[in-house]
Order: structure tokens, then sequence, then C-alpha cells
């Protein structure tokens, strides 16, 4: 399943239809993993932040960019290939005991916010 960090973890005025919309398929996720549970089948979501897509490459302006940029602890925004990373990681192997989770892939948009006028200058 893919969802968005928006809605069960970030809230953006103007977008409640949204954020309905990915915190309701987190629940349906998890529902629907122990549901499925007993089949060995395993249902789990990402939950990606600002992602740097063609679409907003062409319909944002190079300042809102960087101003998203600056908003995530990594100063970057994500690209669709980290989402793929860990969606790929997910359907794999590796993941055979996981189930009912979600991987937020968000450059640490979503960890505890800190003033930044304790931190480091670096950090800044």
């Amino acid at each position: 399943f893919l969802s968005s960090i928006t809605g069960a973890r970030v809230s953006s005025p103007g977008y409640s239809h949204y954020a309905a919309s990915k915190a309701g398929i987190l629940g349906f996720m998890r529902t629907a993993a122990l549901e499925f549970a007993p089949w060995n089948v395993t249902l789990n979501a990402v939950e990606p932040g600002n992602i740097l897509t063609e679409g907003v490459m062409e319909h944002q302006s190079q300042s809102f960019v960087d101003a998203q940029c600056a908003a995530v602890p990594l100063r970057r925004l994500g690209t669709p290939q980290d989402v793929a990373h860990a969606v790929r990681f997910l359907v794999s192997d590796e993941a055979a005991y996981i189930t009912g989770q979600s991987i937020i892939v968000d450059g640490g948009q979503t960890l505890p916010e800190m003033s930044t006028a304790i931190l480091p200058e670096a950090a800044r």
C-alpha cells in the first residue's frame, strides 16, 4: 500500500480530504494484515514525505522546492527511487516477518521538532 505522511502523521490545512484518504489506507492495511495473516500473506505500506517528482519540477518554483528542502533534516526532497527501495524491501523475502507496518520515507521530516536556536550551526 502507498499512503503519505500527510494524514496519520502530518496535518496540512486545506488538505483534510487528502489526509483522511491517506490515514484510511493505513487503517485498511492494518486490518487487512490481520485478516490475511493466517494465510501467511503480509501487507505493509510506505508513507512518503515530500518527493521530487516530475510534476513537482514542472508545477512548482525553485524557491518552493528550496523551502521544502530546508524543512527536511536531510536537506533534500526524496526521489521516486527512495520510495521504490522501501517498496522493494517490503515485497522481498527479507521482510517476510513484517506485516501491518509502514515505512516512513521522508528524510526525517516527521521526527520530533527541535528549536533551531539550540542546534549547532552545522545542523541548521
